[in-house]
C-alpha cells in the first residue's frame, strides 16, 4: 500500500494523522524532496522521510502538531549546534545522530472534520446535509432506526418527521453527542422527549425545536437556523474550554531526553525504549538503545 492510498484509508476511517513531506534536502542526507509519510496519534511512522534518527524527530513534532492541529515546518540539522530554535510556524533541531545534511520537512496535520449526523430523508434532512459541508462538517445522513451515532459525533439532528426519532435521540444523549437537535414542532416535540427512556437531565439537553428563531420557512432556512444554533453551541464550548482548559482531544506528546546522544524524543511506544530496573528510558533510535543497554551505568547520571 502507497502512502498516498494510506492516508486515504485513515481519512475514511476518521483516524487522525500528520502527513510529514520533505521540501528540501542536502546531501548526504538520505531523504530526497517530496519524500512522504504519515505519522499516526500513536507514533507510528509509514513512509520514508529519512533514517530513524530523522524520524525521532519528526515523530516528536508530529504529534506535537496533531495537539495544536497548526501546521509547521521542521527543520533538521546535523550536529549539536545550533539549539533547538522556533518562529512561528517553524522550528530548527540539532540532531546529533544525522549522518550530514540538514533536511526541511513540512509536518501537516489531518485532523477528521467534525461529523454531523443528520437522521431522515425529508428536505430539511438533506438540506442540512448541503449545507453542513460547506461549514466544515462531515456530513452524513442516516435514515430512521439505521442511523447510528457515535461518542466522537459533534452533533445529531433528527428530521425524520416521526420515524425512527426515539431511538437515535436516545443513543445520542446516552453516549454524549454535545448538539443533540428535534426538527419538530412544540408539540410534537414535546410527546417525543417525554416518550424517550433517558433521565431528566439528558431529556433537557435536547434542542426541540431545533435552530434558532430566523422565522425561517423554508427547508433552506430551517437547516441554516439549525447548523446556525450548532457553530454557537460549538463555539461557546471552545471559548469555555479555553477560559478552563482541560485535557485536550490529541495530547502533546511527553518528551524524554536519549542518555546516549542527548536528543529529545516523544516518550510513545513507538519510539525505541528499554526498561531497566523498573525505569523505562528512550532513545532516537535503536543503535543508541543497544549502546545504552551494553553498560547502563554509564548512563545513569545523563539529564
Amino acid at each position: 500500500m502507497t502512502v498516498a492510498d494510506l492516508a486515504a484509508e485513515l481519512s475514511r476511517s476518521r483516524e487522525p494523522f500528520v502527513q510529514a513531506t520533505v521540501v528540501r534536502a542536502q546531501k548526504p542526507a538520505s531523504a530526497h524532496a517530496g519524500d512522504t509519510a504519515l505519522v499516526r496519534a500513536d507514533g507510528r511512522i509509514d513512509g520514508f522521510v529519512g533514517g530513524t534518527c530523522a524520524e525521532s524527530s519528526v515523530r516528536e513534532y508530529g504529534l506535537m502538531t496533531l495537539s495544536t492541529r497548526e501546521p509547521l515546518l521542521l527543520r533538521i540539522l546535523p550536529g549539536e549546534q545550533p539549539p533547538r530554535t522556533s518562529e512561528e510556524g517553524a522550528v530548527t533541531v540539532a540532531n546529533p545522530c544525522l549522518s550530514g545534511g540538514s533536511v526541511e520537512i513540512f509536518l501537516e496535520p489531518r485532523v477528521p472534520a467534525p461529523r454531523l449526523l443528520v437522521v431522515g430523508e425529508s428536505p430539511i434532512a438533506q438540506a442540512l446535509v448541503t449545507l453542513g459541508e460547506p461549514l466544515g462538517f462531515d456530513a452524513v445522513l442516516g435514515a430512521g432506526e439505521d442511523a447510528g451515532p457515535a461518542a466522537g459525533d459533534a452533533a445529531l439532528v433528527v428530521a425524520s418527521h416521526g420515524r425512527g426519532e426515539e431511538p437515535a435521540l436516545t443513543a445520542a444523549l446516552r453516549l454524549g453527542v454535545p448538539y443533540v437537535g428535534l426538527v419538530a414542532s412544540r408539540i410534537r416535540g414535546a410527546a417525543v422527549l417525554a416518550a424517550l427512556d433517558v433521565p431528566d437531565e439528558l431529556r433537557s439537553r435536547v434542542h426541540s425545536p431545533a435552530g434558532l428563531d430566523l422565522g425561517a420557512r423554508t427547508a433552506a432556512e430551517i437547516a441554516l437556523s439549525v447548523l446556525a444554533e450548532i457553530v454557537a453551541e460549538r463555539r461557546a464550548a471552545q471559548r469555555h474550554a479555553a477560559e478552563r482548559p482541560g485535557p485536550p482531544e490529541q495530547a502533546a506528546p511527553v518528551r524524554a531526553v536519549d542518555p546516549v546522544c542527548g536528543m529529545t524524543v516523544a516518550a510513545v511506544d513507538a519510539t525505541p525504549h528499554a526498561e531497566v530496573d523498573g525505569t523505562t528510558t528512550w532513545f532516537c533510535c535503536a543503535g543508541c538503545r543497544d549502546r545504552f543497554l551494553e553498560d547502563p551505568d554509564r548512563y545513569a547520571a545523563a539529564p
